[in-house]
């Protein structure tokens, strides 16, 4: 029977510790009442009294004072529940930080150790006591054994289960040694605290072969279904392409041996994929852990031969895995260690530091299965509501679907059906095509996305090294600036495609028609780095041709990496339009954006250019960087950005998609350019970065010859001089609100523009770079090219001439007003042409 006491302050005619008593039937009905209506209004009160008689000898205040002490029991039964499970978290994690305390003392007791091992060695060389072994062997000797632990196998035949089980083995115990032991040096990632609600502890390696992260952490969820999620690679493991299982064969302590082929994509469209031949391990540990270790299949390692590599590189997995240990009142503590050594030799030097950043595995790898393990956890504990009716686990999937066909894009496998198409002798802009979408597409399509009578997927893909800009930044602004990159007419033909019949393919336009676009949010995982959700852009018509545009059209996005603490992540945004019923089984046809951080080098090229990173590959290149080339503040941030888009077509209109689709690319990657150079921290360093402009000198000698050039022939100034030392003439030539462009000036050659400031790059929307390849006259109208024809000899002759308003066009093929402009001859120091300058005055877009 139930004893509930209470006091009413606010009935006098009640005696004030009068005890009420409730039999279990008035229990049994309030219960039922407060299951369907936790706070009761006084009418439902009454309305309770009146429906059951067992009540009636309660007065209604004393039933209000039940439901308020029973909505505060409910209260402190949660925030118990809470605070232990909190406890529970805290007391899990102390020990783990113990565990990692242990470790790191038993580190720098072997670091010490090194140390005067190495000072010991040294002092005897030092006092030729020596013997042949030079001195680099014999310091190096000890350092090596612990940063590259290299174990000689005895021999053995590795073909049968015995065999196989030895090597398991060996991989179970080195594997251990890096999780919880000192066999690798370990340095924990910046902005990574531990604490019960954090990721984890997360290191990275430092002088060791290969690269290798580690990441330990608590999840509430039990181990054995902790390695049945792990061992699903393909479910979190973002680049793995496929994962096949070949063999199994049983061991007799219960564990299991599996021999896998697995599959990566790669980052971009620059380097080649890489492909693994592993051995994985599952076993119980005696404290009842679980292991799950894996490792490559060599000729040093023995065991049977894996399938042969064709178009992908065989890379190796050095001893690595799981550790997943049961956490007292539920639970997980997960240990998980990477080492792979992906052959950094054979991908171009520019894009080496993407294969030897232990931060960038750590994110893409470690951290990634560590984020899933707890995504799930905290969708199946009820704690994760999603709007919209879907389920997390759909939700998920889409993300997947659309991270999958965006590198199924940049990568395009021939066993896909992927073929290059010819090009137009221009190799910045990538065209491949797909006529099996059958076999291409797999289960997340189907045929009836394309023509009855032929047609296919076509991909057009780039690849470029920026300079100087965050990958975060970057992608946060394509996300939320999506008017300044996209076409409006090319987004209504990829969302015509979904219908049974595309109309023609569009001329690509800069800018295309305006339009707006409204994110609504579907999901985001909970450390916030990836975004799900659609995006509905809302079309406008300007004439009545353009009626059939005026529709709004819908794309379903994935943006991730645009957390500016996260070190080494990737940053990504890739869309794929959908129609208004967005099935879960909605075909997706993934295009964007994929912006890597390389490591920040001292020597690396000035942070204002914008390369195609493919001439940079080339021997001899004229975009080499010139020696002495170097920052002004030291920042140099550079990073791999691919680009991505795909369409469908029908046979006959192949061709003219295809030119769409590369002139597309080339606008969407001018407007990048734009945009990176617009938002890359501390502009004016960042575009004076070079100290050698292309084809002309030192930049403030330039600028110094600009101003005293147009002293000269003008006999006025250009600006008032703040002052005349060092790059003060330049700042302030380069912040002028006027565009100032100088031209080369050679007989039988069209001017080519050698240098402009901030306003003359803006109304020309080019960069430093690109501006060497814009000709004058493609710049002037051919009014202005006829009044500067009539000047030339005036310039010539007396050093400038004023020219009338007119028109000019961008590099992007935007008119350009000027209400006057200015021409003069750019003297050096001994007095002799060295090009021509203009100034444009109150200059704006039409």
């Amino acid at each position: 029977m139930a004893l509930s006491m209470h006091k009413d302050s606010g009935n006098n005619q009640m005696d004030s510790s009068k005890y009420v008593r409730y039999t279990p039937e008035q229990v049994e009905a309030l219960e039922r009442v407060y299951a369907e209506c936790p706070k009761p209004s006084s009418l439902r009160r009454q309305q309770l009294i009146r429906e059951c008689p067992i009540l009636s000898n309660i007065e209604p205040k004393q039933i209000k004072v039940w439901f308020q002490n029973r909505r505060c029991r409910e209260k402190q039964r949660k925030e118990a529940s809470r605070l232990q499970t909190v406890n529970r978290k805290l007391t899990a994690m102390n020990k783990l930080l113990m565990e990692e305390n242990d470790r790191l003392q038993k580190q720098v007791s072997h670091l010490v150790y090194e140390n005067g091992y190495m000072k010991q060695q040294i002092q005897t060389v030092s006092a030729g006591t020596t013997t042949d072994n030079s001195c680099e062997s014999v310091v190096m000797s000890g350092q090596n054994q612990q940063q590259n632990p290299t174990p000689q196998h005895p021999h053995r035949d590795a073909n049968n289960p015995a065999g196989l089980l030895a090597i398991a083995e060996e991989t179970l115990a080195e594997f251990l040694s890096k999780a919880t032991g000192t066999a690798v040096d370990w340095v924990q990632m910046i902005g990574m605290k531990p604490g019960p609600d954090s990721i984890g502890i997360v290191a990275v390696s430092r002088n060791c072969s290969g690269v290798a992260a580690r990441a330990c952490g608590l999840v509430s969820l039990e181990p054995t279904k902790v390695a049945e999620i792990l061992k699903d690679r393909q479910s979190w493991y973002r680049d793995c392409r496929c994962v096949e299982v070949l063999s199994i064969v049983p061991t007799g302590n219960g564990g299991t041996i599996e021999l896998m082929y697995m599959q990566t994509y790669a980052p971009t469209t620059l380097a080649a994929a890489r492909d693994f031949w592993t051995l994985r391990y599952t076993t119980s540990l005696e404290d009842g852990s679980l292991v799950i270790c894996e490792r490559s299949l060599t000729s040093s390692t023995g065991g049977p031969t894996g399938p042969p590599t064709t178009t992908f590189i065989r890379a190796e997995m050095l001893p690595s895995g799981f550790l997943i240990r049961p956490c007292e009142g539920g639970g997980s503590i997960i240990h998980i260690v990477d080492h792979i050594d992906l052959d950094v030799w054979s991908v171009p030097e520019v894009l080496r530091p993407l294969y030897e950043s232990s931060k960038i595995l750590a994110q893409k790898l470690t951290i990634a299965a560590l984020q899933h393990i707890r995504q799930i956890a905290q969708e199946s504990s009820g704690e994760i509501q999603y709007g919209g009716g879907r389920q997390p686990a759909v939700l998920r999937t889409f993300s997947q679907r659309l991270c999958r066909g965006f590198n199924d894009a940049v990568n395009g496998f021939v066993d896909d059906g992927w073929s290059l198409m010819g090009t137009d002798g221009v190799e910045d802009v990538t065209i491949a095509i797909n006529s099996s979408p059958n076999k291409f597409l797999g289960s997340n399509y189907n045929a009836s996305m394309f023509p009855a009578f032929g047609g296919g997927v076509l991909c057009a893909k780039a690849s470029m090294l920026l300079q100087n800009v965050p990958p975060p930044l970057l992608v946060r602004f394509l996300r939320e600036h999506r008017s300044e990159w996209a076409d409006y007419g090319v987004d209504a033909y990829s969302a015509a495609c979904l219908k049974a019949s595309p109309y023609a393919a569009p001329c690509a336009r800069p800018g295309g028609f305006p339009s707006s676009q409204v994110i609504l949010p579907l999901a985001h995982t909970i450390e916030h780095e990836e975004f799900l959700e659609v995006v509905r852009i809302e079309g406008h018509a300007f004439s009545p041709e353009d009626v059939a545009l005026a529709r709004d059209m819908y794309l379903l996005q994935l943006c991730s990496g645009v957390d500016e603490n996260a070190i080494g992540a990737c940053a990504q945004l890739v869309f794929a339009p959908i129609d208004e019923s967005f099935a879960d089984d909605a075909l997706l046809l993934p295009s964007g954006f994929r912006v890597i951080p390389l490591d920040p080098k001292s020597d690396g090229p000035a942070a204002t250019r914008t390369l195609d990173l493919a001439s940079t590959m080339e021997v001899g290149s004229g975009n080499a960087r010139p020696s002495g080339e170097s920052d002004l503040n030291g920042y140099n941030l550079r990073s791999v950005l691919t680009i991505a888009f795909q369409f469908t077509f029908e046979n006959h209109t192949r061709d003219n998609v295809a030119a769409m689709a590369r002139q597309y690319v080339r606008s969407v990657v001018g407007s990048v350019q734009r945009v990176a150079m617009a938002i890359a921290p501390s502009r004016l360093s960042t575009q004076l970065g070079p100290k050698s402009l292309p084809g002309s000198p030192e930049a403030l000698t330039l600028a110094r010859w600009i101003c005293r050039s147009y002293r000269i022939h003008t006999g006025t100034e250009i600006f008032r001089a703040e002052s005349t030392a060092g790059d003060a003439i330049l700042k302030q030539l380069w912040h002028h609100s006027d565009a100032i462009m100088c031209c080369s000036v050679k007989t039988n050659a069209s001017p080519v523009f050698t240098f402009a400031n901030q306003a003359g790059l803006d109304m020309l929307e080019t960069t430093l770079v690109a501006l060497q390849d814009i000709m004058l006259d493609k710049v002037l109208d051919e009014s202005g090219r006829k009044i500067l024809c009539t000047e030339f000899s005036k310039i010539m002759q007396q050093g400038f001439a004023y020219l009338p308003a007119g028109i000019c066009v961008s590099s992007m093929n935007r008119p350009v007003s000027y209400e006057q402009a200015i021409a003069w001859k750019v003297l050096n120091d001994d007095d002799s042409n060295h090009c021509l300058a203009f100034m444009f005055m109150n200059w704006s877009f039409v």
